[in-house]
């Protein structure tokens, strides 16, 4: 897929998008997510969002908002079109549609061995603020989770 010719389109997710994203999450994740996971989140009215390119869905985000705050629960791009700029794409989308919605911040945990994910999150901004002992299921046992977060607007006083 040529990504310079295609548009790129942030599209909310639906029910009809998820053996799509099924298979992206099967691709990029050692405990992927079940079907159960994304399709209760859309019925809890949790924003996800899918990425389009040249119509056909290549990444996905899901986010949950609590009061003031969205939670970044899950983000993937397709394994074969990593490493373009379309996690860092979609992930400003995802803010601005939090926002726009209200959030005043965006939190999020990611997996200490996940450097290229962390790297992006530290580019835009995000801040660790916490761990979480044992927060992922790991191969040998579980994997700690470092707590990110940023700010979405600024406070005015």
């Amino acid at each position: 897929m040529s990504l310079a010719a295609e548009t790129r389109e942030l599209a909310p997710m639906t029910e009809g998008d998820l053996d799509a994203v099924l298979a992206i999450e099967a691709a990029t994740a050692a405990f992927p997510w079940q079907r159960g996971h994304f399709a209760d989140s859309l019925k809890a009215g949790y924003s996800g969002w899918t990425l389009r390119v040249g119509g056909q869905v290549v990444g996905y985000a899901m986010i949950m908002a609590a009061v003031d705050e969205a939670h970044l629960l899950n983000i993937a791009i397709d394994p074969a079109l990593q490493r373009r700029g379309l996690g860092r794409w979609l992930l400003v989308r995802a803010m601005d549609a939090a926002r726009q919605s209200g959030m005043f911040s965006m939190l999020l945990e990611v997996r200490p061995s996940n450097e290229g994910a962390r790297a992006l999150y530290a580019a835009l901004g995000f801040a660790e603020i916490g761990r979480r002992k044992g927060y992922y299921p790991a191969a040998d046992g579980r994997e700690d989770a470092i707590v990110m977060q940023r700010a979405l607007v600024e406070v005015q006083a």
